[in-house]
């Protein structure tokens, strides 16, 4: 943000280029900027909020008016006269949130604010931040590896690999149609399986995977080599074969190979023939009876495979 020379292209704002000291510096003055270590001033908690409204010469009584508000707003008034150097994280966090948003900018670039955070405080601070960007209307971009937090946040996802946007759009967009397999695994599809098209009827496919036949539904041509892309929450487990009571048109004798805890819910890896990942309720894991090594049945719907021309 202007603290290096670019070194190609070009910057602009609101249209208008970015192209002289002068215009720099109005550019500042309307961003600002939250980095994922707070550096905060070694002053009180209110001083750090206020040091951005100084910078910019706002009165006494707009700085003392905008302080108490923010402080309020991210629950800091309790501490606004505690050191700098006594805080939490999770508390330092904060005051760097509140002390950027105190400017009221016209946008607000954040490089993963949340990072290193135990779950619960990330979780609040993550709502607390979302409530207030909706609020104010302030434009935000948010730098994350977190695709959770990025399909939650953000209003529009831009996917980068090697510095080169793979992929821009809505996050439903870039969840559900993923570009290539790299998004594909970025937005959470575990299974990503490479196979051939080996009959297209009327857009319901047959997809050769490791000796297999997979079902799916597409405009793919016959010989087309693909991924598949199956989100574990699409994948049903049973314990009997459920040909019979299901609309799934794809089912598989597998065995579990894999267990993992996900909170209120438990990953299941199973062996299909090919690898395949499933998520199922701690309640049905119980019922089931699952374990490492039991056979099960694998089932999910031609509607369910998202597809990807190899070579994307």
């Amino acid at each position: 943000m202007c603290l290096l020379r670019r070194a190609s292209g070009r910057i602009s704002f609101r249209g208008l280029l970015i192209d002289t000291d002068q215009r720099v510096l109005e550019f500042r003055r309307k961003v600002a900027m939250v980095f994922q270590e707070p550096l905060l001033f070694d002053t009180t908690v209110h001083e750090n909020v206020a040091s951005g409204l100084k910078i910019r010469g706002f009165s006494r009584r707009e700085t003392r008016d905008r302080v108490l508000r923010y402080l309020e707003r991210f629950k800091l008034s309790h501490m606004a006269q505690r050191h700098a150097r006594k805080l939490s994280g999770g508390e330092a966090r904060r005051v760097s949130l509140a002390r950027a948003f105190a400017v009221e900018p016209e946008m607000i670039l954040f490089d993963e604010p949340f990072a290193n955070l135990d779950p619960p405080t990330r979780q609040a601070l993550s709502e607390d931040m979302e409530h207030i960007i909706r609020e104010t209307g302030i434009s935000a971009v948010l730098v994350t590896h977190d695709q959770s937090e990025a399909l939650r946040l953000s209003d529009r996802i831009v996917v980068m690999k090697g510095g080169t946007i793979v992929q821009s759009g809505t996050p439903i967009e870039v969840m559900n149609i993923p570009a290539n397999e790299f998004v594909a695994s970025f937005v959470g599809m575990e299974t990503i399986l490479e196979g051939t098209v080996t009959e297209n009827r009327g857009r319901e496919l047959s997809i050769a995977v490791a000796g297999r036949e997979i079902r799916a539904v597409g405009d793919v041509s016959i010989g087309q080599k693909v991924y598949c892309g199956i989100r574990p929450e699409n994948v049903t487990i049973d314990v009997e074969d459920p040909a019979d009571n299901t609309n799934a048109r794809n089912v598989f004798p597998a065995q579990v190979v894999g267990i993992a805890s996900l909170g209120p819910f438990l990953r299941l890896a199973v062996d299909c023939g090919f690898p395949l990942v499933a998520c199922v309720t701690r309640e049905s894991f119980a019922v089931m009876e699952l374990a490492e090594g039991k056979e099960v049945f694998a089932s999910f719907k031609a509607t369910s495979v998202h597809l990807i021309p190899r070579g994307r």
